[in-house]
């Protein structure tokens, strides 16, 4: 039975890539528009999953898993001197985050300066002066660098004296020279330029991500800001100038086991202390996807670190780019449905031209399907071949459309550099489409061609 029934079915088709080979042209323009379809339909899926992509590296490029951790506010006398005034953020802090947190790739301290960076006659005062650990460099997409090579943990904990320069600071301060080797001076204290950081551009913001010094955090909070055991915010410095944030103030019941040495001391012996306290600390989760569970994680460990009581309110904030992050992705899938809704009107005029030309077929046929009644074919059987035609005129169409719109999407990558890329699930929506454009517009003919009346049909002039 079932060898009768594969006979059956390719005698059938047979007859219907008989009936199509009868009228090549007039075959060849009813697939046109399923191949116009099809073929928009693979190259705007390419085109926007390419322009999807492209606006995701976009977002990883500014930082989309990205989380700042900054401190508290602190307050004195009803007085509060506004966020990140608080010292509550520590160096351990950022090492028990990316140990103890899961969802969290990199972690890395950074303190904040604000000084002019000098070269022989030429000065320059960047946006940023950060100290960073050298995991920042990975957290913000800055690696590779465009020249050079970034400095490493040891720098960190020698508080060497070596520094990162952006673009912009590069073309200010050495005009067109090489600035790798070369030695700046930042507050009367030189750093060698040991790299370059790649051109970001401006954020969202409009500033200037080129204009940044980058050197050990280390460096940063004793050589340049001048400061030992703590630093506070410099918006409050002078509102707290009688008052110094020891670790005993900032973890109250802990036990202060190194002697707080005296300014001359910390002049000539600018060296690492533990318990010293940071600007914020940068994170990244280890995926966008995995930002607000990371953000659970971390509130919960510095929580626990901080020894804050369930009720208190946290001594830290988190930010992320969630809601940028969203926009963005918003606005692009609104315009990749945008253009697939375009590309399917052009699949529906062409399953309309499919059942228009079978009806014709119906038509100028009719006294042939009155004979294969009347020799005892069933309805059934013509209604099968007629939808077998169709369905095949729409899978060759389909397979031209697949090709034309892959040849199509990797023309316009090549000759005008636009993002497209591969995409396997429209390529299978485009078959599966195809078919069902032949199954929906080549029933009702089908079906009148099975309805007709083998008299009738073969007295039909």
């Amino acid at each position: 039975m079932s060898r009768f029934t594969a006979r059956f079915h390719s005698r059938t088709l047979r007859t219907a890539l008989h009936a199509l080979r009868r009228n090549i042209m007039r075959s060849a323009l009813t697939t046109l528009g399923i191949i116009i379809g099809v073929s928009a339909v693979i190259a705007m899926m390419e085109i926007g999953n390419g322009s999807a992509r492209a606006i995701e590296r976009t977002i990883a490029n500014m930082g989309a898993d990205n989380i700042v951790v900054r401190p508290g506010a602190a307050a004195s006398g009803g007085v509060t001197f506004g966020g990140g005034s608080a010292n509550t953020l520590t160096p351990e802090d950022a090492e028990a985050i990316v140990r103890e947190c899961p969802a969290v790739r990199i972690a890395a301290p950074v303190v904040r300066a604000r000084a002019q960076i000098v070269y022989g006659n030429r000065n320059w005062v960047p946006l940023y002066i950060y100290g960073i650990a050298p995991a920042y460099l990975d957290a913000q997409n800055w690696q590779p660098l465009a020249e050079g090579e970034p400095f490493t943990e040891q720098d960190v904990r020698n508080a060497s004296k070596v520094c990162l320069l952006g673009q912009t600071l590069v073309r200010e301060l050495f005009d067109g020279i090489s600035p790798i080797g070369q030695e700046v001076r930042v507050r009367n204290v030189s750093f060698k330029v040991v790299g370059v950081l790649r051109g970001k551009g401006a954020n969202m913001m409009g500033l200037d991500q080129d204009d940044i010094f980058l050197a050990p955090w280390t460096s940063v909070q004793r050589r340049i800001s001048g400061t030992s055991l703590t630093d506070t915010n410099q918006s409050a410095r002078s509102n707290q100038s009688s008052q110094t944030n020891t670790p005993d103030s900032v973890y109250p019941g802990q036990v202060n086991f190194y002697p707080i040495p005296s300014p001359t001391q910390l002049a000539n012996n600018p060296t690492l202390v533990r318990f010293v306290s940071v600007h914020q600390i940068t994170v990244a989760a280890q995926s966008p996807q995995q930002v607000p569970r990371a953000m659970e994680q971390i509130t919960l460990l510095l929580r626990e670190r901080h020894r804050i009581r369930p009720g208190e309110l946290d001594d830290f904030n988190l930010r992320d780019m969630t809601e940028m992050t969203r926009t963005m992705a918003s606005t692009s899938n609104m315009m990749t449905r945008l253009l697939l809704f375009v590309a399917m009107i052009s699949l529906v005029v062409g399953g309309v031209g499919i059942m228009n030309i079978m009806l014709v077929s119906v038509t100028e046929r009719t006294r042939e399907i009155g004979l294969r009644m009347a020799v005892g074919a069933r309805g059934r059987d013509i209604l099968r071949q007629f939808l077998v035609e169709s369905i095949v005129l729409c899978m060759l169409g389909g397979a031209l459309g697949i090709a034309i719109g892959r040849s199509s999407s990797l023309l316009l990558r090549s000759l005008l550099d636009w993002p497209t890329e591969l995409s396997i699930g429209a390529i299978v929506a485009a078959v599966g489409v195809s078919v069902s454009v032949g199954v929906v517009f080549g029933y009702y003919p089908a079906w009148k061609a099975s309805r007709l009346d083998p008299i009738e049909a073969l007295r039909y002039e």
